[in-house]
């Protein structure tokens, strides 16, 4: 528990948690009544038509957020880094998930106990003002994303998504190397294409010297060009 003790304190101090805003008092009870979880690579924090069972923080590692379609095929939604809330509006809205949540490397989460949550939540306006901050600032994601993936064309739509993860997870200690490492399959599915249209494309962005690949290593040679691909669309 010394390790879960270490990371709860981590997240539940970070400034850009929610938690931020909390009393010492209340800063005790969410770490009193959370749940701790530890997912391998791979593994699937919860799954679609599930019923949410607090509010799931991503304390550690990376996830990914995806909903079946046609055939199987899955779309990624969404995508977390720590310190993210997964799967709330299924929670406030009290109803079941209508994604999927798996992890894409260990990963740790904490559940907060619904009851509890609510409680500092009407004693806590700042707390319940940065939960609608974040609600509000994912909304709006969501938003662009569904114009990204409907409107732009493929070479686009992938641009878009190597800008999002650079956004999300920044670069490694080089300055231009993704600090996360898709397969193919997951990067189509996060663009909304095939898999063979995503190597394709990214065989293109290497030849023209946008990028470096080195397996699932993407390498970001001129961030501007790529910026411009992906607003052009």
């Amino acid at each position: 528990m010394r390790h879960h003790e270490i990371d709860a304190n981590f997240y539940i101090e970070n400034v850009y948690s929610v938690f931020a805003h909390l009393t010492p008092e209340d800063r005790e009870q969410i770490k009193e009544h959370c749940t701790w979880h530890r997912y391998r690579k791979g593994d699937i924090i919860f799954k679609e038509g599930d019923k949410p069972a607090g509010l799931v923080i991503l304390v550690s590692g990376k996830i990914k957020l995806f909903k079946e379609g046609v055939g199987g095929r899955e779309q990624i939604v969404r995508m977390s880094r720590p310190s993210s809330m997964i799967g709330y509006r299924a929670l406030f809205a009290e109803e079941n998930y209508i994604s999927s949540v798996q992890a894409i490397e260990e990963s740790i989460i904490c559940v907060v106990d619904k009851a509890t949550l609510y409680r500092i939540m009407r004693s806590n306006i700042d707390m319940t003002f940065a939960i609608l901050k974040a609600v509000a600032s994912e909304l709006g994601f969501s938003t662009n994303r569904t114009v990204t993936l409907t409107q732009k064309h493929i070479r686009g739509r992938l641009a878009e998504s190597l800008v999002f993860l650079k956004e999300t997870y920044g670069y490694e200690d080089d300055g231009a190397t993704l600090k996360v490492y898709l397969s193919r399959e997951d990067l189509a599915n996060l663009s909304n294409m095939t898999t063979s249209n995503a190597i394709r494309t990214l065989s293109s962005f290497a030849s023209e010297d946008i990028i470096h690949l080195d397996g699932r290593r993407i390498k970001i040679l001129d961030f501007n060009k790529l910026e411009r691909i992906s607003e052009l669309g």
